[in-house]
């Protein structure tokens, strides 16, 4: 499937980009390239790869074990703030 620059116009709109003229053929090239890479996947024959659940199966679980914990503590999570006062960060007012 080739990349059009309307369709970078169109794909730059709607995540509120404006491009260059300049930069339009540039970019449906990459992006017709990436594309391209997708059709060449598709033409795997995957039948018998079983689906997976997580990318990053490992054994039986692909999590880390739950261990429970204390959590650090107000005294500890405030330690590094830039500015803290009765228990809490303190930021700049946003009016």
């Amino acid at each position: 499937m080739a990349i059009t620059t309307q369709d970078v116009e169109k794909i730059a709109q709607l995540a509120n980009l404006r491009p260059s003229a300049a930069d339009l053929d540039r970019l449906a090239a990459q992006m017709g390239a990436i594309v391209g890479y997708f059709d060449r996947l598709n033409e795997l024959d995957t039948t018998d790869v079983p689906p997976m659940s997580h990318c990053s199966a490992v054994g039986d679980t692909a999590l880390r074990p739950d261990i429970p914990h204390t959590p650090p503590g107000t005294e500890v999570a405030l330690a590094n703030a830039p500015a803290s006062g009765y228990g809490h960060f303190k930021v700049p007012r946003v009016l």
